[in-house]
């Protein structure tokens, strides 16, 4: 296999398709399908400019796991719509368009994979670990998978396309040394993360901890449980306020890993070949879902770019 193995956070790239074209993009009986045109020419860019051998769209089973809301409650708590169903808050113009997305998937061939209980992180985050002989490319906006970054044994970076495809930035452990400050490992990112929190997803943070400072001392210290520790031995190379910290938040301390770090031992279902389809494994069913949906060019684009 000359090319690498691309792993697609296909939540995160509908939904920002979603938000960057116009539901003024619809199907003939006005059903918005912004989001489809989006991904199905997000997905053409990403084959022809990253010549994967292999390609799978990762999917969310559970987009808020049971397991991350027991150790802390908070986690995306402010995204939740409906409590009695764990449903998550997205706009009704988008979820209809989700299945579309996942029909288009099926008919060309794409390989999708989830996890049930785990989100589309831990899937992306468990076929990164597996891979030990291709290079590895996770194309997502969000920075939460910079931490699956590594060198070896086989090469993992992030295509990371927060500013859309266009200004896409490849991310490596490199890059998050020159960025943020931090040794050269994806898991120091990680445990920068989990000090600083993330109002987005509901975790907190140290108290009086932000970015600067959490890279500053992950790096000094070289990892999370480093900095623990010496904290705990009452080290006078951590910061008095910073054992402070620790100690009014102890128990989100402990907690906080097991809900910022993705799991690399999901238990997988995945449909279709990996492998990147030279054509569509159903041709004829792909054109009734761009005739049904108006899907326009950005098939085209996508059919062309398999052959």
């Amino acid at each position: 296999m000359s090319g690498p193995l691309v792993l697609l956070d296909s939540a995160s790239l509908y939904f920002r398709s979603f938000f960057a074209l116009p539901q003024s993009m619809t199907s003939p009986d006005g059903v918005p399908v912004n989001a489809v045109r989006g991904f199905a020419g997000m997905i053409a860019q990403v084959i022809a400019d990253r010549r994967p051998a292999r390609l799978v769209a990762c999917l969310d089973a559970d987009w808020r796991p049971a397991f991350r809301v027991a150790a802390i409650p908070s986690y995306k708590a402010q995204r939740v719509a409906d409590p009695s169903i764990n449903a998550e808050e997205v706009p009704d113009t988008l979820t209809p368009q989700v299945p579309i997305i996942i029909d288009l998937l099926e008919a060309l061939g794409i390989a999708t994979a989830a996890a049930d209980g785990y989100e589309a992180d831990d899937v992306i985050g468990t076929l990164a670990h597996r891979e030990t002989a291709a290079p590895v490319e996770i194309v997502t906006g969000d920075r939460d998978l910079f931490q699956c970054v590594r060198d070896e044994p086989s090469p993992v970076r992030v295509v990371y396309v927060g500013r859309g495809w266009a200004k896409a930035e490849v991310v490596g452990p490199r890059e998050l040394a020159q960025r943020y400050g931090l040794p050269e490992d994806g898991m120091a990112y990680a445990d920068m993360s989990v000090l600083r929190g993330d109002p987005s997803d509901g975790l907190p943070g140290i108290t009086g901890i932000g970015e600067k400072t959490a890279a500053k001392l992950i790096s000094k210290f070289g990892s999370l449980q480093a900095l623990v520790d010496a904290a705990a031995a009452g080290s006078k190379d951590v910061p008095l306020r910073v054992r402070q910290a620790f100690t009014d938040d102890a128990d989100y301390l402990a907690k906080a890993p097991l809900v910022v770090r993705v799991a690399t031992d999901a238990a997988i279902t995945a449909t279709g070949d990996p492998a990147i389809p030279h054509a569509p494994a159903d041709l004829d069913r792909v054109r009734e879902l761009q005739e049904r949906w108006a899907l326009g060019s950005a098939v085209d684009r996508l059919l062309a770019a398999l052959s």
